[in-house]
């Protein structure tokens, strides 16, 4: 059976026993800005106490911002002002893929796969930056928490954490306490 097939029956199933409604706003008020590594799924939120509906979790490869007014700040910015979060998370993880990537490989891949190289150079300034590739996950993440923290998009009292998670254990580690970076702010309770 084809994986697509798989995965529409097993929805069907899913659907007949369990219809939860939830809704769209957040339990907790918080929102996530993590990875899209698939050992997260099923255990960060788990590992951080949240369930379904807790928590607004917006991911994408590394953990990485590349425009300060791309999809990620957007997400953001609707999650705190259309969504009632009153608090975001940053959180990488050890072992990321992106901060693996050779850029030459991944560039020899696509044109491999059919990918012009025309369209590889009108990534500007090069393919690695656009990927936002990094070396170092921790400084990764306090750049990234830094950038979501100074964007004029997101309100000064929202405090914007960073994290750094271990996909093996499931220990969280404190990079950047929000709260001192934005005195006015309410935690969110939860």
């Amino acid at each position: 059976m084809p994986l697509l097939d798989d995965v529409l029956a097993h929805n069907e199933r899913f659907v007949a026993d369990s219809m939860r409604p939830i809704t769209r706003s957040p339990a907790k008020r918080i929102a996530i800005f993590t990875c899209m590594d698939t050992r997260l799924i099923d255990f960060l939120e788990p590992a951080m106490g949240l369930g379904r509906g807790d928590a607004k979790v917006i991911k994408n490869a590394g953990t990485t911002v590349i425009d300060s007014q791309g999809g990620v700040i957007r997400s953001l910015v609707v999650a705190v002002h259309a969504l009632g979060c009153e608090e975001i998370y940053t959180i990488g993880h050890l072992d990321c893929g992106m901060g693996q990537i050779d850029e030459r490989q991944l560039e020899r891949r696509m044109l491999e796969r059919g990918i012009s190289p025309e369209a590889i150079a009108a990534l500007h300034p090069s393919l690695g930056e656009w990927l936002g590739t990094f070396r170092d996950v921790y400084g990764n993440v306090r750049r990234v928490t830094q950038i979501i923290r100074d964007n004029p998009l997101i309100p000064n009292d929202v405090p914007v954490h960073g994290l750094m998670f271990d996909p093996a254990s499931g220990r969280l580690e404190l990079l950047m306490n929000g709260y001192r970076a934005a005195p006015n702010a309410r935690p969110a309770q939860g």
